[in-house]
């Protein structure tokens, strides 16, 4: 599962903006980013920190920086997540990068100004509607407190699209604000 985090939405969290300065300083105007890369399993809990996990080599970091935001934040995805693939830190963040090449981020969510209110499937087939050679069922909203919090897209392990399970969660709020 890609994690597209939003945001807008991260950095409002008390605390957030003042501890993530390359994400939420003003005027950047971040939007969808990358925050990980997550094996999922098909049903029950999906791995996590499966070994020891190396420190990410600096020069991988900075060619990372682009889509993830944050050194802290790339070192814990791969403790957390990618220490779980079997892969090495370049080639599971190699897989990163694909995943996050393969998605077109709808033109609409580069241009919110304001607070807006769609439903999670609305956001969904918005992101359909951006992928049309996905499955439609390969996205999914995540939100919490009634705020968009990110973007699930499902892939199998070779990075080829695919619809999600219900392990990639869902959000069940009737609209959320973006």
């Amino acid at each position: 599962v890609l994690s597209l985090s939003w945001a807008p939405e991260f950095c409002a969290q008390p605390g957030e903006a003042t501890a993530n300065p390359r994400e939420c300083e003003a005027g950047r105007g971040m939007r969808f980013v990358v925050h990980g890369l997550w094996p999922e399993a098909s049903a029950g809990k999906s791995p996590e920190s499966c070994g020891p996990a190396r420190a990410v080599s600096k020069g991988l970091v900075n060619k990372l920086l682009e889509y993830m935001p944050g050194p802290g934040l790339i070192q814990h995805e791969w403790a957390t997540h990618g220490t779980c693939t079997g892969l090495s830190a370049d080639d599971y963040f190699t897989k990163v990068l694909l995943a996050r090449g393969a998605v077109q981020v709808p033109v609409q969510f580069s241009a919110i100004g304001t607070n807006e209110t769609e439903s999670p499937g609305q956001i969904e087939a918005q992101f359909a509607g951006s992928n049309p050679s996905f499955p439609g069922a390969a996205f999914r909203a995540s939100c919490r407190g009634g705020a968009l919090t990110e973007m699930r897209i499902c892939f199998d392990k070779d990075i080829r699209t695919r619809a999600c399970t219900a392990s990639a969660g869902e959000c069940t709020s009737a609209t959320v604000t973006i």
